[in-house]
């Protein structure tokens, strides 16, 4: 599966998030550590959610970067 992750820079490091999987959230030193963490993460929450009995999100959320003059 294919997941949107989005990966925000903090003033003190990265942080990531999954919008199809709500709760799914890593934070790091470095936007590579965040990239691994997250993608650890989200696998674990799938695993989960499946050991759990509940229903796996497909994922839905896509992204594009817009360019604009501003």
């Amino acid at each position: 599966m294919d997941y949107l992750v989005i990966i925000e820079r903090g003033h003190t490091g990265f942080g990531a998030y999954v919008p199809d999987l709500p709760g799914c959230v890593a934070a790091a030193d470095s936007r590579e550590e965040v990239e691994t963490l997250i993608r650890e993460a989200i696998e674990i929450h799938v695993l989960d959610l499946r050991r759990e009995g509940l229903p796996v999100p497909e994922p839905t959320c896509t992204g594009q970067l817009v360019t604009v003059d501003a």
